[in-house]
């Protein structure tokens, strides 16, 4: 299915959020997420469903001032 991350459009077959995350490499990073302009807790990415047309945001914290 084709979502869109971040701006850009991705293939994936991941189901849910979590399973999205570790096909795009963010496994154990510190990143907020967002899924249709909904902010998507680190608790309930296994629970969020990714479908067709998906908005996700991924956003890393950074560093300095």
């Amino acid at each position: 299915m084709r979502v869109t991350v971040n701006g850009q459009p991705h293939e994936t077959a991941a189901a849910t959020l979590a399973e999205l995350l570790s096909e795009l490499n963010y496994d154990g990073a510190v990143v907020a997420t967002a899924l249709n302009g909904e902010f998507a807790p680190k608790g309930k990415r296994l629970e969020l469903a990714v479908s067709e047309n998906d908005q996700i945001e991924v956003i890393a914290p950074m560093k300095g001032g």
